[in-house]
């Protein structure tokens, strides 16, 4: 190969003659230094053996290197040959080096809202689908158009979520003064919401410090420091419950709610005492008439056994019949005879079914309930407030507390109820038909035998 040394001038008239791929200008100053040329561009390459083999490495555009820089380059890359490195394993090495650093500054400056939704992502099948719910509308980003109720807000949109304004930040500008400020301001308008949202932001920033890719950028005592534990709410005992003589208004407002899904409902989770999803995601698969039990999708144990004991058998077997009915062949909307789809009909396998709710079941019974509430003159109670309501009234039928968690489905308190207590169902609803017959009582309400509340047996 001739040598020449490469001057700006040489580089500058250097080109690839016409019908060539390339072109090279060897320089005579630095070893394995060329200049390459091609139909578009030219470069400085550096050509080396190792191993007995060729290879060769570009150095860079010779617009943006110098003659003594890409000189420079040459000899530090022959000096890497003599040692028995590869210069291309080194610059692959290099650039990948680099990457790794751009990726861990553009890491260190996203908002942690790339974080929070891996952690989701991990967490969810650890959650029941409330709290994967609150989770979700805690973060969202809001400017959603209010479909539903009563719009609040002046533009008819939905707000962000209380966590929102936190995560749009970076993870390593969450730090305490920044979660002080942040919950104060939230407290002071719902302290409820806000105490909720501190202890999600919690959980997520512990699982951020055993997660290698995140534990250098958040702040340990982001959550923990004295001056914001001082702005969380004090969590105080619910105490909503309907009392004895609450149960004879309730339950006549309850039952003139016009919807029987929702009347259905708000029934079964007083007597039953079970949590709100729980009623709700209730099918009919899990409700066995026959030996009068109900399979409960409990969010503790995975799942319980509990009596259908005869009122709710009665309110159940009544929403069974209208499930299982198929539509008349034609229905009014808008003064409109429509022509219903019968070969698409089947019946809903949620007990509470839903037609309007994406997940096909009961979503929101606080509506029915509140208006319920209203008309009977009595105070503000949750839905959580019926099941707190099943535990209270128990106690005057001096029902055992161990019957009443077991239904309930509390985890055993003491030693002798986690090892020593094994309750079959019969006995369960010895004491659960009691309970609901005293409930019953007190509303002016005569509980059906079990004969009565199941259909009569018909004779061919």
């Amino acid at each position: 190969m001739a040598r020449t040394k490469l001057t700006a001038g040489r580089i500058r008239d250097f080109a690839c003659p016409t019908g060539k791929a390339q072109a090279f200008l060897w320089d005579s100053e630095a070893p394995g230094l060329a200049l390459r040329a091609t139909a578009g561009a030219k470069a400085f390459v550096y050509q080396g053996k190792l191993n007995n083999k060729d290879f060769r490495v570009t150095i860079g555009d010779s617009r943006a290197w110098g003659i003594d820089d890409a000189r420079t380059e040459a000899r530090r890359l022959q000096t890497l040959v003599d040692q028995g490195t590869d210069p291309r394993q080194e610059k692959a090495e290099r650039i990948a080096a680099s990457e790794a650093k751009r990726e861990e500054a553009r890491r260190i400056e996203a908002p942690a809202l790339e974080a929070w939704a891996t952690y989701l992502e991990a967490r969810r099948p650890k959650w029941g689908e409330t709290s994967y719910r609150n989770h979700v509308t805690l973060s969202k980003e809001g400017g959603e158009t209010i479909t539903r109720g009563r719009k609040t807000t002046e533009d008819g949109k939905t707000q962000p979520g209380l966590l929102r304004p936190l995560l749009v930040l970076p993870l390593a500008k969450i730090d305490a003064a920044r979660v002080q400020s942040w919950l104060k301001d939230e407290a002071a308008k719902r302290p409820t919401q806000a105490a909720l949202a501190f202890r999600l932001l919690r959980g997520f920033l512990n699982w951020c410090a055993d997660r290698p890719e995140y534990q250098k950028q958040i702040h340990a005592d982001a959550c923990a420091s004295k001056a914001v534990r001082e702005e969380l709410p004090k969590r105080q005992a619910k105490r909503d419950a309907l009392e004895r003589e609450m149960l004879r208004p309730w339950f006549e407002q309850v039952r003139a709610i016009t919807n029987p899904v929702q009347a259905a409902y708000l029934q079964v989770a007083l007597l039953t005492g079970a949590r709100r999803e729980e009623v709700a995601e209730m099918r009919w698969e899990d409700v066995d008439f026959r030996w009068n039990k109900i399979i409960i999708r409990d969010k503790v144990e995975g799942e319980r056994t509990i009596p259908l004991t005869p009122y709710v058998s009665g309110l159940l077997r009544d929403l069974k019949r209208r499930n299982d009915t198929r539509p008349a062949e034609f229905r009014i909307l808008h003064g409109k005879r429509i022509k219903n789809d019968l070969d698409a009909w089947e019946p809903s396998p949620w007990v509470f079914a839903s037609k309007t709710a994406a997940s096909g079941y009961l979503q929101e019974p606080r509506i029915a309930h509140n208006r319920a509430l209203r008309d009977a003159g009595l105070p503000n109670i949750t839905i959580h407030g019926l099941r707190r309501s099943f535990g209270s009234l128990s106690e005057w039928c001096e029902v055992p507390a161990g019957i009443v968690a077991q239904i309930q489905g509390h985890k055993p308190s003491a030693t002798a109820e986690k090892h020593y207590r094994v309750r079959p169902i019969d006995l369960l609803r010895q004491w659960h038909t009691k309970i609901e017959a005293w409930i019953l009582s007190e509303a002016g309400i005569e509980q059906p035998t079990e004969q009565e509340a199941a259909p009569a047996l018909r004779v061919a």
